[in-house]
């Protein structure tokens, strides 16, 4: 049997023109229908479900539910197949995350929206300090918690019917960052972008990348970005300014992702450069007092004599007791810094100090 070569080249057409319109390059589609259900409530807190875990993954075998409110979207490719939510959507005292075997999840799970979480049949464990729910996979043997299959998602996972809501994220210091705040959505002021950083982009190709974001004063945490992400090749910002981002935890390290980068708001100039050194002849004990020889009153004041404000950053004050050559006790003033020709106070006891 013999085709003639109109109709092949017909046929190729048609491949050519399916194959055009099969390549979608963003993440722009109509939302999916899905069933919403407002009939089904909360009936335990996520405290009390961290609190089942003991040393290994469980499934949870009763009629559980929490509720929460999304706060990640992979829209731009920086979370993946991951679904982090808090039990409010201002002044969260809790999170979660789900893993999900689902791609363009924010099609189903806009940041906002009202979720309701059946754990029955889940796992629940805890990796690298982070209490994890989904899927199970074995590991050396030992059972831990993986990607909740696409086909099971929408059986646990759960859509209210109302509309998303403003999260508000908690505004907060590098310093006061906990583990209480881990999978929420958090805001920290005056951030910058280390310097030796500056000029890089957001992350390496097809890499997760660490850049190392600063305060003013010299506190730090990690900004984690995804190489697959719509603006990794994009440079890191050299201004100054607000970021707001999902905190997520590896072991005792804390690390912000962003959504988008909407998120990072810098538009003021960088931070003085603050001085921070390990010796200097300009700072010294200006005062040594043990009032009506009361241990609670007692202080010490320290003078910075120089024209700019000095870090204390890796100094601390030894403590010998009487003629002893041993170092009795020891302070750490990391946390502080003394302004221009200033002093700092340093007493046990605040009111009896004052008094």
């Amino acid at each position: 049997m013999k085709i003639k070569a109109q109709h092949i080249n017909f046929f190729c057409g048609v491949i050519a023109l399916i194959f055009l319109h099969g390549c979608v390059k963003n993440r722009d589609f109509d939302i999916p229908t899905v069933n919403c259900a407002d009939g089904i409530q909360p009936n335990t807190t996520y405290s009390d479900i961290k609190n089942l875990y003991v040393d290994e993954t469980i499934q949870i075998q009763d009629d559980l539910v929490i509720e929460g409110y999304v706060i990640s979207s992979d829209r731009d490719g920086n979370f993946f197949s991951v679904l982090h939510f808090q039990n409010s959507p201002t002044d969260p005292t809790n999170g979660f995350q789900i893993e999900i075997d689902v791609r363009d999840s924010h099609l189903f799970f806009n940041i906002g929206q009202r979720i309701l979480i059946e754990l029955k049949g889940l796992y629940l464990g805890k990796s690298k300090g982070v209490y994890k729910i989904g899927g199970v996979f074995t590991s050396f043997g030992n059972l831990a918690v993986g990607r909740l299959p696409s086909n099971a998602v929408f059986d646990h996972i759960l859509v209210s019917c109302g509309p998303s809501v403003a999260i508000n994220p908690s505004k907060v210091f590098i310093s006061e960052i906990d583990e209480t705040m881990v999978n929420s959505l958090i805001s920290i002021e005056n951030l910058e972008v280390s310097e030796a950083e500056l000029g890089l982009p957001f992350a390496l190709e097809r890499e997760e990348t660490e850049r190392l974001l600063v305060d003013c004063e010299d506190n730090e945490l990690i900004l984690l970005n995804s190489g697959f992400s719509d603006f990794q090749d994009v440079l890191l910002p050299e201004t100054r300014g607000t970021i707001t981002g999902v905190l997520i935890r590896d072991n005792s390290t804390y690390q912000l992702v962003i959504r988008d980068l909407e998120d990072i708001q810098f538009n003021l100039e960088r931070c003085e450069d603050v001085v921070d050194e390990f010796t200097s002849p300009n700072i010294f004990f200006s005062e040594l007092a043990d009032p009506d020889n009361n241990a609670a009153a007692r202080f010490v004041e320290i003078y910075n004599a120089t024209s700019e404000p000095l870090s204390l950053n890796g100094w601390q004050i030894v403590r010998y007791t009487n003629a002893s050559l041993d170092i009795s006790s020891t302070l750490d003033l990391s946390s502080f810094s003394i302004d221009a020709e200033n002093t700092l106070v340093i007493s046990p006891n605040a009111m009896e100090f004052e008094s």
